[in-house]
């Protein structure tokens, strides 16, 4: 049966106190609604409905880089759930299967989770995911009734005894789209919120006639955001997590609690990670390499063998072939490394394409931005690149060539030449001293 999200990503987030859209903040580099996104797409989707409203333009940008497909419905205002969700009905018109209601600002659904409340639609009219809370507090109850969930009551809705169950309410709701729509059209507001609730219609649909049942997830799955304190508990959990996952896929983390994945970072096993390495979204490292302490990573590919770091920083459009070994405070940008080649040291590589082979000394910086276009420097198999040598791109040192150190390299060398672009070296006999004996003097003069 085909599948919708409704992913609803329409509040402000008064209490994160931000001009930003609470569902763009970040958690592993990518926004809240983005890791919400991607739990939904393993049910592989036929549409996804972002249902927005603070923020509107920037949060349709957000899913569109993630999914181009993705759908906007606008909640001009904020009613509630039921009519967040009731907004996505133009959307969803002539669609026929389920719809499965998501939010924003909720990223730790797991897609296990999602795919266990497709399995009970089949059996059920309306599937609703809850969890036993250690802290019920404020969550709002689900109330079973023999084996079926009966209805939800909001805690300022609910009675006492209500208030004593622990089996509380996500949020996520499955069912027919058609029905769905149907259910909310049923909703009123006469709570004391005034609001019109998504979870009203579990009442109603027992009231019709329909089922509904619970499906059961961890607590910490259905962990909602709502303040910067909770943004830094999530980013823990996402890292805490992230990490584990890494070690037990092989990975060696020497001090895992500093070093910290993005939401698509991909590493081979038998790959070494140092102390306090950062990884930005975009990083693929294969197997057997070596991300020494102190570098941060983003947007490159890492090969077999290569070692990276102490104090590196690949940027995006770096590739690493294997055994590459990129250095101390080196910076590599839009580059091609290939095999078996050295940047060692405090060296800067951007635009640039880089032999099998090839060392570059330290201090080398190919020179790409003219201060309106970039250009292209491109280093031979086999070269070698004196220290403290400028590349003044566009400009190519061929194969098993050479530049002297400390060159200003501005036109292209051959294969198999040597490039020395520097003054000649001229030594004036005993100035040093006498210059400084004159500065000395008018030092002591002035005091």
């Amino acid at each position: 049966m085909a599948t919708a999200l409704i992913i609803l990503a329409a509040g402000m987030g008064t209490r994160m106190n931000s001009d930003t859209p609470k569902v763009l903040h970040l958690i592993g580099g990518a926004p809240m609604l983005v890791h919400a996104m991607k739990s939904g797409a393993a049910l592989e989707p036929a549409r996804t409905v972002v249902v927005a409203g603070h923020g509107a333009q920037a949060v349709e940008k957000a899913a569109a880089a993630y999914d181009p497909a993705t759908m906007i419905a606008l909640q001009t205002e904020q009613l509630g759930t039921a009519h967040a969700v009731a907004q996505a009905r133009q959307a969803l018109e002539g669609f026929e299967g389920d719809a499965i209601v998501l939010y924003g600002d909720t990223p730790f659904i797991r897609p296990e989770t999602l795919a266990a409340m497709s399995a009970a639609r089949l059996t059920h009219d309306v599937v609703v995911l809850g969890f036993e809370a250690a802290d019920p507090g404020r969550y709002g109850r689900l109330i079973m009734k023999a084996d079926q969930l009966d209805r939800i009551v909001e805690f300022k809705d609910a009675t006492s005894e209500e208030r004593s169950v622990t089996l509380c309410n996500s949020g996520v709701i499955a069912a027919d789209a058609a029905t769905l729509f149907k259910l909310i059209d049923a909703v009123g507001n006469e709570n004391a919120a005034g609001e019109y609730y998504l979870t009203d219609i579990v009442g109603i649909a027992r009231k019709q006639g329909l089922t509904a049942t619970v499906v059961r997830c961890d607590e910490a799955e259905t962990l909602g955001i709502n303040s910067r304190t909770e943004l830094a508990g999530a980013e823990a959990l996402f890292q805490a997590c992230a990490r584990a996952t890494a070690q037990s896929d092989g990975v060696t983390l020497t001090a895992p609690e500093t070093v910290f994945f993005a939401h698509d970072t991909v590493i081979g096993r038998d790959t070494i990670i140092e102390p306090n390495v950062v990884f930005g979204p975009g990083v693929s490292v294969e197997s057997g390499a070596t991300i020494r302490a102190f570098s941060h990573l983003e947007g490159c590919h890492i090969s077999r063998g290569c070692v990276v770091g102490p104090y590196a920083r690949l940027r995006p459009g770096a590739e690493l072939a294997e055994n590459v070994k990129v250095g101390n405070f080196v910076e590599i940008k839009n580059a091609q490394i290939d095999e078996g080649a050295k940047v060692n040291h405090l060296s800067y590589v951007g635009d640039a394409d880089i032999g099998a082979r090839a060392n570059i000394g330290a201090g080398t910086i190919t020179c790409n931005y003219d201060g309106v276009f970039k250009h292209k420097t491109t280093i031979g198999t086999d070269a070698f690149i004196g220290s403290n040598t400028m590349l003044v791109a566009p400009v190519s040192v061929g194969d098993a060539a050479m530049t002297g150190s400390g060159s200003v390299i501005t036109r292209d060398v051959p294969d198999g030449d040597l490039a020395v672009a520097r003054a000649r070296q001229d030594n004036r006999a005993g100035f040093a001293v006498r210059l400084f004996e004159k500065l000395r003097a008018k030092k002591a003069k002035g005091a």
